[in-house]
């Protein structure tokens, strides 16, 4: 089978045409948390110059920091009103900053301490408790850009943060020709992946925040087997040789990280904004993807 890579875009980086022409690229993803100097139509119409299909990643229930806050002991604000059992731990930073809630007041948290730095506007946030309830799913944002779709014909969405059926169902209520990438990146979302496997969309593994919503770390490797089990032409996306960022060397963990995905059958790549936000290293991670990849077909 062959190996293909959907590839976030930087709306503005000026080496857009040279990724979408690279053979590894199927296809262009738009964050949209990405701030814009024009509109949702606008930049749509204008990705879709580029001759390759663009996904657009809508962060649906995935909860996310809405307004600049300075620890200690502050309110955050986030995307969505939540309820859940306080104190309880807030993750940042893919889960590398750990704060504890003390309060929660509809949209607003009020943190006890770290992270000690400025949390900014767009930072995603994890909350892991089994009685942690996000109201609503799409946000403003989305639906804008599902306005946006219907005006320029454009049909392919990622839904994050897949945990039901009626998930898909408000999104097909608004825009019925959708072809959906269900993004699968909490436990709730592995247990919809194991019931409905691909019958209401192609998955994805979404590890961003996968790896952080498994809690223990070595989980990951479970949830990773069963949503490929449950879609074989599921994606997997997110931390993929993330050390290109850093080093024009890849670390070895990094290449053996692919060779272990490729190995229990994932053949689409999604690279995410940490490999994708410069030309060299961008280019460089879909060389070695096809590199490694080669070894496996």
């Amino acid at each position: 089978m062959k190996i293909d890579a959907i590839v976030t875009i930087p709306p503005y980086a000026d080496f857009i045409g040279e990724v979408a022409a690279h053979p590894l690229v199927s296809g262009l993803r738009l964050n949209t948390v990405m701030p814009l100097r024009e509109s949702h139509t606008e930049v749509l119409q204008r990705l879709s110059r580029f001759g390759k299909p663009v996904w657009i990643d809508l962060k649906g229930r995935q909860l996310r920091v809405v307004q600049t806050a300075i620890p200690p002991f502050t309110e955050v604000l986030l995307s969505h009103s939540i309820r859940v059992p306080t104190p309880v731990d807030a993750f940042f930073s893919d889960g590398n900053e750990a704060a504890r809630i003390l309060a929660v007041d509809g949209k607003r948290i009020i943190l006890e301490d770290s992270p000690h730095r400025l949390i900014g506007p767009g930072e995603s946030v994890n909350i892991i408790h089994p009685q942690l309830e996000i109201e609503g799913t799409l946000t403003e944002t989305d639906l804008s850009y599902l306005k946006a779709m219907r005006s320029t014909g454009l049909c392919k969405v990622m839904l994050s943060f897949v945990e039901s059926p009626a998930d898909i169902m408000e999104l097909k209520s608004i825009l019925p020709d959708a072809e959906i990438l269900l993004k699968i990146e909490s436990l709730k979302g592995v247990s919809f992946a194991r019931k409905h496997k691909n019958s209401l969309g192609r998955l994805m593994a979404a590890r961003g925040d996968l790896y952080v919503e498994v809690v223990r770390p070595h989980r990951i490797v479970g949830a990773l087997r069963d949503i490929i089990q449950a879609d074989p032409r599921a994606i997997v996306a997110s931390r993929i040789f993330d050390s290109l960022a850093a080093s024009p060397i890849p670390y070895a963990a990094d290449i053996g990280d692919v060779a272990f995905l490729l190995s229990i059958g994932y053949r689409t790549f999604m690279l995410g904004d940490t490999t994708c936000m410069r030309r060299e290293t961008v280019l460089e991670a879909l060389n070695l993807l096809d590199s490694v990849g080669r070894q496996f077909i």
